[in-house]
């Protein structure tokens, strides 16, 4: 897998099994770093019309996934610092 990486110029981000493990054994500190999409499927989940799908149109629950995430971006922006 790092071999295909290097070859098109990719920096790698992949940790073997157990790699993790051991970084937290030796860093003091150290966080494990949750990745985007499960830290978002966190986010969504706390809706509960998209946790359980109690519409039965497609229409109905593609508007509470667009309303969730219109939620969590104003959330996510509000909270971020004035430039300046």
């Amino acid at each position: 897998m790092h071999e295909l990486a290097a070859e098109f110029a990719f920096t790698a981000h992949i940790r073997g099994r157990g790699d993790e493990a051991e970084a937290i054994k030796r860093e003091a500190g150290f966080r494990a770093r949750r990745w985007v999409v499960e830290r978002t499927h966190s986010w969504l989940n706390r809706c509960r019309a998209l946790l359980i799908r109690w519409s039965k149109k497609p229409e109905n629950h593609l508007g509470f996934l667009h309303l969730a995430c219109a939620l969590i971006t104003w959330k996510t922006v509000r909270s971020l610092p004035l430039p300046g």
